[in-house]
């Protein structure tokens, strides 16, 4: 029931949020379109409008991985498979819906909803393309992708050239950037001299673990006391 009422707000959210922002008043019209009782409204979105925006997004992420359930992405260059998520994850997705999107999540009293929401897709795109790592690369990944994906975003907002060819572009670039950097750590792993620099460190950093379960981020320790 919740859905379904979620589900019509946010059919009516497209010919509100570009005008009005994900605003109180944006949510008001979104209820009074879909037919559903402002006091329905707020039961299934109790923060209104931030609560519907992380329900966008949330929604975009569905589609993202419907459409990489559905692909063929056998004969694909791992770094070519996170570029079709992340472009998948855009073109479906509305700019000025995004736009208003980030400037909500901009205010500080949404910077952690926005953070959490960009950390979920990154993660959706890694356990969609098969990440079993349980150790501090759990984070780096995620944590690198959500720099590729929130940067990629930025620039597809202002980009107008023809079916955004210039945002995938810049979109390889940057998976490019990572390739590199992984590569400066493998021979940095393969280097003595740097290994043996290195071993404290990243003893230490062998102690942290993936979260086990949704409700476990940010993850555990399992060094002992």
């Amino acid at each position: 029931m919740q859905t379904d009422i979620i589900d019509r707000l946010l059919d009516a959210a497209g010919a509100h949020v570009p005008f009005d922002g994900w605003s109180d008043a944006a949510f008001a019209a979104c209820a009074r379109d879909a037919g559903v009782d402002i006091a329905v409204a707020r039961a299934a979105c109790p923060r209104g409008a931030v609560d519907l925006a992380l329900a966008y997004h949330a929604a975009g992420d569905r589609a993202m991985l419907d459409r990489l359930a559905a692909a063929d992405l056998g004969d694909m260059r791992f770094r070519d498979r996170i570029a079709a998520a992340v472009r998948w994850r855009l073109e479906g997705a509305e700019p000025e819906m995004v736009r208003r999107g980030m400037s909500l999540f901009a205010l500080p009293q949404h910077a952690a909803d926005g953070a959490r929401a960009l950390w979920q897709t990154a993660d959706h795109i890694w356990t969609a393309l098969g990440d079993t790592s349980d150790d501090v690369n759990w984070y780096t990944k995620r944590a690198t992708l959500s720099g590729v994906y929130g940067s990629t975003v930025l620039y597809w907002l202002g980009d107008d050239s023809p079916d955004h060819a210039a945002t995938w572009e810049f979109l390889d670039r940057r998976i490019d950037d990572v390739m590199q950097i992984e590569k400066i750590k493998a021979k940095a792993r393969d280097n003595k001299l740097t290994a043996a620099l290195m071993a404290g460190p990243m003893a230490l950093l062998g102690q942290i673990r993936a979260p086990r379960k949704d409700n476990d981020l940010p993850g555990h320790w399992s060094g002992k006391r």
